[in-house]
């Protein structure tokens, strides 16, 4: 079975290269973007304006291949995968929550960014603390590595 996905929009930010980049969109505070929503599809932000963080679903398009071990950036041990965030992934699937600040006709002004310039957008959900926030009993091989997240940036190990 073959799946086509279309991007919706495109994100754009600071980041021209991954390298420095922050490794996810809560090591990213201020750091602002902009997402270009294909015209037609404007009428469907109906009402994100209410909600303060959106999920942005995207796709890792400078990543090239993948293995099914990867050393993920808060460690220095191979780890699978499916028990990382790492870019290069089977299907090149991204998401991050950032805060919605701004929607003016297909423009969304968006902050706390951790893709790079350019990166295809492939869907927008509403974050909802209600739904997207699960207490949690144990965080695998990331228990105590996320101190540093602010300070922790992308290097080249995904080249």
């Amino acid at each position: 079975m073959s799946i086509i996905i279309e991007p919706i929009g495109i994100i754009h930010t600071p980041f021209k290269t991954k390298e420095g980049m922050p490794i996810q969109s809560k090591g990213a505070k201020g750091i602002k973007g902009q997402i270009k929503l294909k015209d037609e599809l404007v009428p469907g932000l109906t009402d994100l304006d209410g909600f303060s963080h959106v999920i942005l679903i995207y796709n890792f398009h400078k990543s090239k291949g993948f293995d099914l071990l990867a050393t993920p950036f808060l460690d220095n041990h191979q780890r699978g995968i499916f028990a990382t965030r790492a870019p290069q992934r089977p299907n090149s699937i991204g998401i991050s929550v950032v805060r919605l600040l701004k929607i003016e006709n297909n423009i969304l002004d968006i902050e706390n960014v951790d893709m790079l310039d350019g990166t295809p957008l492939l869907d927008i959900k509403p974050y909802i603390p209600d739904f997207d926030i699960h207490k949690t009993e144990k965080n695998g091989w990331t228990e105590n590595k996320t101190d540093n997240l602010n300070e922790t940036k992308s290097d080249s190990r995904f080249e």
